[in-house]
């Protein structure tokens, strides 16, 4: 019994230190590096409770001001200072990495700089990379040091913690203040504010900083144990950054239409860097191709479904043109209309690959009474509604209209998550003839080892079969298995499953570098992520 518990004992060590960085998080830092001193704790115990605590602490400002501070304003009278705000967010996005970093160790800046990125709106991806590793490197300097001098670094750190910490306190208590306020004395929608309630409970629906940080804490554990936080980018060496971040659609769209082209969209890099050298080079894809209305427009750099957009006239791309600069390709439409993504892997050296998951998408849709508006079919509908923002967003030119009994309307065309599609486990559909298929496509492939396909397919017996289906997109060592979100799935499961995905991605990158494929540096993977961001801030809404 006695050693029962004492195998817990750094489980509740780990935790209480955790837990502790909320309060003072230098000052818990601190005091680890004293039980590592007197040997009474562990590195790893020590340096993961105190890295993710002030990582998870650094993401709860961020995402306090950007989602509680920033919607208050945008509802709020002080919205009409929306102009300076604007400036504000492109003045800190210059300059906001080393505002980031140097808020690391100024005493007295996190709180307001960490806010001031939420509020302002720095792309989370880009926050989460420029915090991680600032906490990173903090996290090893003050066990070290405390490791080594002891109580003399508790005593200097200790001059600035305690103003911190009332400054967090005020900000709270304000923005909460402000956020109830505005809820009881301005229009308050009940409807609304009971289904936000109602969401928690679907953690489907949660956002990103509350579903991920146990992933970010597998992948730290994951990164400690095959010393590499980037070994993910030798996953796929054919592929940029293994596919992680900043890697080319069309480059692995070629590919694809080289080695298997019964099996792919046609698609094509617009080419031009004006706008009307883009119209035309997209008009002349199209004749030469063959490609006609509808078709697809999006981003040759995207994640998510970022910037996917159906077109439908010559009007629409224009206005696609008109929107964003990056670099786009236009691609047949594969009318389906059923989608699905099957994610592969195969180790190096292996003579075959396998399935690890299938996920069924279903496009969402709602149908008409002839009485109400699609305002208010998309608010009574079980599910819809907790995407209604989404949705409503998407539909703004149309939420007052009212459907005709019968009519039925599409809430989105892309095969992704955050878009409002809904997912289902399909591995159902996976068979010896499916996976020998999608095997063989990845063989001929340079470079590649574990990704998703997303596809689309007239019915299921061809899937089954693996006949007759057409890839859309193939994503790389950063890309999900997306079934995990089936709302059957229960929130164990869908960690499981994700803990056992990246298990794979850091086990092939591994076994890659053994082979003498070396990851990514730091600065690249950083100029990649930025640029990436860069872009994704000037895509369209996504169909």
């Amino acid at each position: 019994m006695t050693h029962g518990i004492a195998g817990w004992l750094p489980f509740w060590q780990g935790t209480a230190v955790f837990f502790a960085t909320f309060i003072l998080e230098d000052a818990a830092a601190v005091g680890a590096g004293l039980l590592l001193a007197a040997g009474s704790i562990s590195w790893p115990v020590a340096f993961a409770s105190c890295f993710l605590g002030i990582w998870v602490g650094d993401i709860g400002l961020y995402a306090l001001a950007r989602y509680a501070g920033r919607g208050w304003f945008e509802r709020s009278s002080w919205r009409k200072f929306s102009e300076k705000v604007e400036r504000s967010e492109r003045w800190f996005g210059e300059r906001g990495t080393a505002i980031l970093i140097a808020s690391r160790v100024v005493p007295g800046t996190r709180l307001p700089t960490f806010l001031a990125a939420g509020f302002l709106r720095v792309p989370m991806p880009r926050f989460l990379f420029v915090t991680g590793i600032a906490a990173f490197i903090w996290t090893m300097l003050i066990l070290y040091l405390v490791q080594l001098f002891g109580g003399e670094v508790s005593h200097w750190l200790s001059t600035y913690k305690a103003g911190g910490f009332v400054l967090l306190g005020i900000g709270l208590v304000l923005v909460i203040g402000l956020h109830l306020l505005r809820r009881a004395f301005m229009n308050f929608d009940l409807r609304r504010f009971t289904t936000r309630i109602e969401r928690w409970g679907h953690w489907e629906f949660w956002p990103v900083w509350m579903f991920y940080p146990p992933v970010a804490l597998y992948y730290t554990w994951l990164s400690i144990r095959y010393w590499g936080p980037l070994l993910p980018t030798a996953a796929n060496p054919g592929i940029v950054s293994g596919g992680m971040v900043g890697e080319s659609k069309m480059a692995t769209l070629d590919e694809l239409m080289t080695t298997s082209p019964d099996f792919t969209a046609k698609a094509e890099l617009i080419a031009g860097t004006t706008f009307e050298e883009r119209l035309a080079s997209l008009r002349e894809i199209c004749t030469r191709r063959d490609i006609v209305f509808p078709y697809i427009l999006k981003p040759d750099l995207g994640q998510r479904g970022n910037g996917v957009k159906l077109i439908r006239s010559e009007e629409q791309a224009r206005g696609y043109l008109g929107q964003t600069s990056a670099p786009l390709l236009v691609q047949r439409f594969a009318e389906g209309p059923h989608e699905a993504g099957i994610f592969y892997y195969r180790f190096p050296g292996e003579a075959r690959g396998q399935i690890f998951a299938i996920t069924e998408k279903v496009f969402p849709n709602i149908t008409g009474d002839g009485k109400n508006t699609i305002t208010e079919l998309i608010w009574a509908d079980p599910r819809a509604r907790f995407m209604a923002d989404k949705y409503l967003s998407r539909l703004q030119a149309r939420k007052d209209e009212v459907l005709s009994a019968g009519e039925t309307l599409s809430l989105g065309i892309t095969g992704n998550h955050a878009q409002g599609c809904i997912f289902r486990d399909g591995m159902e559909f996976c068979t010896p003839e499916l996976t020998a298929c999608v095997d063989a496509i990845s063989q001929k492939l340079t470079g590649f080892n574990i990704g998703r396909y997303d596809i689309r397919y007239g019915n299921v017996d061809d899937l089954r079969a693996g006949t007759n289906f057409q890839i859309i997109e193939l994503n790389g060592a950063s890309s999900e298995a997306t079934s995990i979100y089936d709302a059957r799935n229960s929130l164990f499961n869908a960690y499981r499953q994700l803990f056992r995905q990246w298990a794979l991605v850091f086990a092939i990158g591994a076994a890659n570098r053994r082979r003498g494929c070396t990851p990514l540096g730091p600065l690249k993977f950083w100029r990649h992520l930025r640029n990436y961001h860069l872009q994704a801030a000037t895509y369209p809404m996504a169909d």
